[in-house]
């Protein structure tokens, strides 16, 4: 759950992304307003006027989350803090950087802006709504403004929750790394609370239920679920950091790997190479010059029939940051960059030569070896 993405648009050089599960927390958005909030506040509407309002209710609050999500990306850029992609879920939205923040004012501020712009959206739509009473506007539209001004505040209230990884959370976490001067240590404690918290909606929502309120529960159970994934997540990844953070790629990289001449046909590199070997990648080399890689995948799509008449040179892929890291690099970058690519191996390379290859299968051996001999406290 919670996993899905796709993306949308490019924020602050930030890759905005939709948790698919939106496709079916939208519907139960809608639902929940078209059936509950919107009757039980403007009587006597047409039930298709009421999924109309549900349906455009639950287009403000997407719109509300980016807004909120705008904030947060402001004020990270302004601390030099890069952030990869920015999720968003049915209650907000959750940033992956590159680093953690550089203090914890950094971390406290970053965290503020998204809750105090839902805020400020919120004081703009109820003078709106104030506003738009006084002149007498059509009820439809003034129900709209008054929810958006209801469910801003209602997002910035929520995500000021101290449940890492939910604004609130994070805050928490920089007054416990003020505290301790231990980033580690402060997110581990966020994030059991985290956890905790979201155990805690979860019974809420399971008794909601069962006393009868549906709609209640069900919120609660969803997000309960939500934060005691997302707190393990986000904790883990701090771990991860921490660990692969420090160690450079040439101590762990399979050392002067095997490679394949530029010239080889490719039914000699099928047949000698990826079927006796196994390996998913070679390096290609072009007299002592690398010039690329050639994988496994990239033959597949080609007709048996071409095999003899092609060589490695028609189908490498040439070297690129997609594809080599530097030796002296840490583990957690090679990480980064077989997460944006979706490729499991790297090249890497010293002062332009050939050095090893590093695949996924290392770095989480490398990892699982850490945790098992340092632990993640």
């Amino acid at each position: 759950m919670f996993g899905t993405r796709a993306t949308l648009f490019e924020l602050y050089g930030a890759t905005i992304r939709i948790d698919l599960n939106w496709i079916f927390l939208a519907p139960l958005l809608t639902w929940s307003l078209a059936q509950g909030y919107f009757p039980e506040y403007y009587l006597g509407l047409a039930g298709s006027t009421y999924w109309w309002m549900g349906a455009f209710g639950a287009l403000g609050l997407f719109g509300s989350i980016v807004f909120h999500e705008w904030a947060h990306a402001l004020v990270a850029k302004h601390y030099g803090l890069r952030i990869k992609n920015i999720t968003l879920l049915i209650f907000g939205g959750v940033a992956q950087m590159d680093e953690e923040p550089p203090s914890p004012k950094a971390e406290w501020l970053t965290a503020m802006a998204g809750p105090i712009a839902s805020f400020a959206l919120s004081a703009a739509c109820y003078l709106a709504f104030a506003a738009g009473y006084r002149i007498h506007l059509p009820i439809v539209p003034l129900g709209l403004i008054g929810y958006l001004a209801f469910v801003n505040s209602l997002l910035g209230g929520f995500n000021l929750i101290p449940a890492f990884p939910l604004d609130g959370g994070r805050v928490l976490r920089a007054a416990l790394w003020h505290w301790k001067q231990d980033l580690h240590r402060a997110t581990r404690w966020a994030s059991r609370i985290g956890s905790w918290f979201g155990l805690a909606l979860i019974l809420s929502g399971i008794f909601h239920v069962i006393t009868g309120d549906f709609i209640i529960g069900i919120w609660w159970f969803v997000l309960g679920l939500f934060l005691r994934t997302a707190a393990g997540t986000a904790y883990y990844q701090v771990v991860v950091r921490a660990k692969l953070g420090e160690a450079p790629v040439r101590r762990f990289m399979t050392p002067n790997p095997a490679t394949v001449p530029s010239d080889l046909a490719l039914d000699v590199l099928i047949e000698e190479h990826f079927y006796r070997s196994l390996h998913e990648m070679y390096p290609v080399m072009e007299d002592t010059r690398l010039i690329g890689c050639v994988y496994s995948k990239q033959v597949a799509g080609i007709p048996r029939d071409q095999w003899t008449q092609l060589t490695v040179r028609d189908i490498l892929t040439p070297c690129s940051a997609e594809n080599t890291i530097a030796a002296d690099t840490n583990a957690l970058a090679a990480l980064s960059i077989m997460k944006r690519t979706g490729t499991s191996r790297l090249l890497v390379l010293e002062d332009d030569r050939l050095a090893g290859v590093v695949t996924l299968k290392d770095l989480l051996k490398l990892l699982a070896l850490k945790l098992n001999l340092e632990g993640t406290a």
